[in-house]
């Protein structure tokens, strides 16, 4: 079955109003965190387009990168697994195997072949003489980079705005490779700001996003013109990568209890943290603001 017709659309554009303080009434998160229990979120925008480039040209399935807890890992082999294609997931950490986390093992039940490396090797997985070398060993495989930040894994996020009536004033999403905010920024009018909040601490958002959209061939002028719509809300106070502050789980529990939604703390919660206190810095009340809910797991 083709891949736009496997999941199902009804759960994809789910949008309720957005709880951060009684104070705070035009705001709204879209829910994409329930469209799969595995592949939630971005994770499914990033995929969706790779997997249908697989169907589509006879490839015999897909080679990505992931750390030993890698979300994106367990989402490529869950879609390997509905589509009936083959995963490799290529491990950082040759000291690894299949059995030392849940993750890791969960994968492998789901069919993905796993191939830990060394961590010095592993460094060198967007070097075209790797992916190469790769490649003898996985012929007709389509290599996804880590994270699934790809040109086709920006080009399926544009949908996350399509699928809203897109006449927001802010829209706030937690940053990662930065594929998801991208195509969120490519597909926003030019009267909204787009808010990112990278998740690793001391993130370059601006210098990896206009390096990005210059890599997929976008004219300067437009790259700069689109990047003017951009604001980073660092999350540096909040803890690295994987990290999170007392603060910061305290926040998280009660945004869940008020809310009933839940967010993880390397991601959404942080950023959910931020966009709380820049409404409240800027004094925002009367704005119209769309969250996005990435998916993920704490």
């Amino acid at each position: 079955m083709s891949v736009l017709n496997k999941i199902p659309s009804e759960k994809l554009s789910i949008i309720q109003p957005l709880w951060l303080n009684d104070q705070m009434a035009n705001l709204f998160i879209k829910r994409d965190d329930l469209i799969h229990p595995l592949i939630s979120g971005n994770k499914w925008r990033k995929l969706k387009l790779n997997i249908l480039h697989v169907q589509q040209n006879n490839l015999n399935g897909i080679l990505t990168f992931g750390g030993a807890y890698s979300n994106h890992l367990l989402a490529t082999a869950m879609a390997g697994k509905l589509f009936g294609i083959e995963t490799v997931g290529v491990v950082r950490g040759d000291e690894l195997n299949k059995e030392s986390n849940l993750i890791l093992n969960y994968c492998d039940s789901l069919g993905m072949k796993l191939k830990f490396v060394s961590r010095d090797d592993y460094q060198y997985k967007d070097e075209p003489e790797y992916k190469q070398e790769l490649l003898t060993e996985y012929s007709n495989f389509w290599i996804v980079p880590e994270g699934g930040g790809n040109y086709h894994g920006v080009i399926g996020c544009i949908d996350i705005l399509t699928e809203t009536t897109n006449d927001f004033d802010y829209i706030c999403v937690a940053q990662g490779t930065t594929a998801t905010s991208i195509g969120i920024l490519l597909a926003a009018p030019s009267t909204c700001k787009l808010l990112v909040c990278p998740a690793l601490k001391g993130f370059d958002s601006i210098t990896e996003m206009k390096r990005k959209l210059n890599r997929f061939g976008f004219d300067i002028e437009f790259i700069e013109d689109k990047m003017s719509q951009v604001v980073v809300l660092s999350t540096d106070d909040l803890g690295a990568y994987g990290h999170a502050t007392d603060e910061l789980k305290q926040f998280s529990y009660a945004f869940t209890e008020k809310s009933g939604v839940p967010i993880d703390l390397t991601y959404n919660a942080k950023a959910l943290f931020k966009l709380k206190e820049y409404i409240e810095l800027n004094g925002l009340y009367d704005k119209k603001i769309l969250y996005i809910h990435t998916g993920g797991f704490s």
